[in-house]
This record gives C-alpha cells, sequence and structure tokens, in this order.
C-alpha cells in the first residue's frame, strides 16, 4: 500500500515563525497586538513566544513597545553566507584534487588573518596534517606566502608585526627579510618546500575578485617529489583560480 505519510510538524516552532515573519514584515517595529493579529495568534500566546525569542536574542522589545527582530539573526546571516561560500567553492576544489591527484585548499584573508575555508581531500590524496594553528604559520605555507606576496606594504607588515616567523622544519624561513625577499621574488606559483612539514610540498595561487584584489589563495599539497609535475600543470591551477573568481563574485 503507498501511502504518502503527512510530515510531523511542531505546530509551536511554526507558530513561532510566522510570528518571527511578522515582526520581520516592519523595519521599525511593531506592537505585540498587531503582532498577533498578523500572524494569525491568541494574544497570550503571541507574548509567551515573544518573550522567548527575546530570552534567545531572536527578538528585542525596544522602549517604545515595539518589537524588531533580535541580533541573534545577524549572527546566523553570517553563517548562512559561510555556507553559501563553502557549498559554491567545493566541486572546483574536488575537481582540481581528481584532476592533479593532490589535496585541494582554499584559503582567504579576512579581518586583517589568513584562513582555511575548505579542502578537498581523500583517501588517495590526504591533506597536510595542520599540527599548528594555520592563523599562526602562514609564513612556512604556500597559501599564507601567496596573500602575503599580494598584500601592499602596509598589510604585509602589520601582519607580520602580529605574527612571529615560528621555526617549525628546518625549511621555515624565520627571518623577515628573507621572508620578503622570498615574497617579492617573480613567479606564477607560491611555495612551501617542507616549510610547514616534513614530507609534504604545496604550491598556491592567488585568487582576486572582480577588481583585481586579493581574496585569497588556492593551493595543493602534495609529496616534495611530485611538485614539478604540479608546477608543469600551473595553468590548471589558474583556470581553477579563475573559477573561483567568477563563483566568489556572485557570493561576496
Amino acid at each position: 500500500m503507498n501511502e504518502t505519510r503527512k510530515p510531523t510538524l511542531i505546530a509551536s516552532v511554526q507558530r513561532a515563525l510566522h510570528l518571527m515573519e511578522a515582526v520581520a514584515s516592519h523595519p521599525g517595529g511593531a506592537p505585540a497586538k498587531q503582532l498577533a493579529r498578523e500572524a494569525r495568534l491568541p494574544l497570550a500566546t503571541t507574548y509567551h513566544l515573544l518573550r522567548t525569542l527575546a530570552h534567545e536574542g531572536y527578538a528585542t522589545r525596544l522602549s517604545t513597545g515595539v518589537w524588531v527582530l533580535g541580533d541573534r539573526l545577524d549572527a546566523l546571516q553570517g553563517q548562512t553566507r559561510a555556507q553559501q561560500v563553502l557549498a559554491r567553492i567545493r566541486p572546483a576544489l574536488v575537481s582540481l584534487r581528481d584532476e592533479l591527484g593532490a589535496a585541494a585548499y582554499f584559503g582567504m584573508h579576512e579581518d586583517g588573518e589568513i584562513r582555511i575555508i575548505d579542502i578537498a581531500d581523500g583517501p588517495r590524496t590526504p591533506r597536510v596534517d595542520l599540527w599548528v594553528g594555520f592563523d599562526e604559520a602562514a609564513h612556512a605555507t604556500a597559501i599564507g606566502k601567496c596573500v602575503l606576496g599580494q598584500l601592499d606594504e602596509e598589510r604585509r607588515m602589520e601582519y607580520l608585526s602580529r605574527h612571529p616567523l615560528v621555526d617549525l622544519t628546518p625549511n621555515t624561513i624565520t627571518e623577515r627579510r628573507e621572508l620578503l625577499r622570498a615574497l617579492r621574488s617573480p613567479g606564477a606559483l607560491a611555495f612551501d618546500r617542507e616549510e610547514y612539514a616534513i614530507g609534504t610540498g604545496c604550491a598556491a595561487v592567488p585568487v582576486t575578485d572582480a577588481t583585481g584584489e586579493v581574496v585569497g589563495a588556492l593551493a595543493v599539497s602534495c609529496r616534495p617529489s611530485k611538485l614539478p609535475k604540479i608546477v608543469a600543470a600551473a595553468s590548471r591551477l589558474h583556470a581553477t583560480a579563475a573559477r573561483l573568481q567568477r563563483t566568489l563574485s556572485l557570493t561576496l
């Protein structure tokens, strides 16, 4: 017997959502009585729901007595944008991983920091073991050096003033003058040659926005002996970076 089951719905959740929709429809706020009418709820139920929403940060009662949306919604909105970014960039990373046989990474320069946003890896393409917080190791990674190399002098020096050049492997650059010289060296790719972790090499290219401003970097990691093959496939890295640029322009 093919009988379509109706989903089990929680009436109290529905009422709260309808009430939030009513609150959102009034940018300047609305009193509880008006919200109750618009949400088709008893006034007592409306007051109970509003107090609950206010306690959780989803609604706020102003001194004038009207209700507006709470600050918690802004946090949710920010998380939603982050999820949208991940959903849009993941296919490009997966495609690059499969094409080059190497784990693919995307990092961004946000609020003065360089952070890993997403990684596409697999059993045959393991990611680098991020044993040291990436925020503190940009000087030793291809993504970090790629982003730092694209920043203007003021922002680059400001970043380095807050992040000491920690010694992670015998190959890590720990002298600022040497790092700055490496960042200024021309080249299509930025490299990590076992500077972050012994046994792992990385190559990265910048990802810019529509104006050419750097927003992050795309990288792949592999065994150091495989880096020459990655260099030979630099055009694929740049093509994926361009794809990410187009993708991010629809989200950021």
